[in-house]
């Protein structure tokens, strides 16, 4: 990572291999390494076409990610090509380091179906949805 990239969390449909994968690799971002939350957070899939995660008080999980070196002038780029009702915000990873990540708002998880069990999108989608 340099002075003229961020650090992004990534928890979905932008991970290495996954449909908007191409949003950040357009932009010129580079993966950085796997790695997963704090044991605070919960998992949800949107009609299963995407996961919305968010921080919770209680109950929550690890959920594993990746971490992608974001070209600053790239992440508007890549935050208007998420679907609606996820953000950015911040995210505490395992080691207790905070960064900026896709997050998902609150209506959209309370409408979506618990996949917090599965640690992870890519675990989800693996079990045939």
């Amino acid at each position: 990572m340099t002075d003229e990239t961020i650090l992004l969390a990534v928890n979905g449909t932008l991970m290495r291999g996954l449909v908007l994968n191409k949003n950040l690799t357009d932009v010129g971002a580079t993966f950085v390494r796997e790695d997963a939350t704090s044991g605070e957070y919960r998992l949800y899939t949107i009609g299963d076409i995407h996961p919305a995660m968010q921080r919770v008080a209680d109950d929550g999980r690890s959920i594993e990610l990746e971490l992608w070196a974001v070209p600053m002038p790239g992440l508007i780029s890549v935050l208007l090509g998420e679907p609606a009702g996820l953000c950015i915000g911040k995210i505490e990873l395992a080691n207790g380091t905070m960064v900026l990540g896709v997050l998902g708002e609150g209506l959209l998880c309370a409408e979506g179906k618990d996949i917090t069990d599965y640690g992870g999108w890519r675990a989800y989608i693996r079990s045939g949805l």
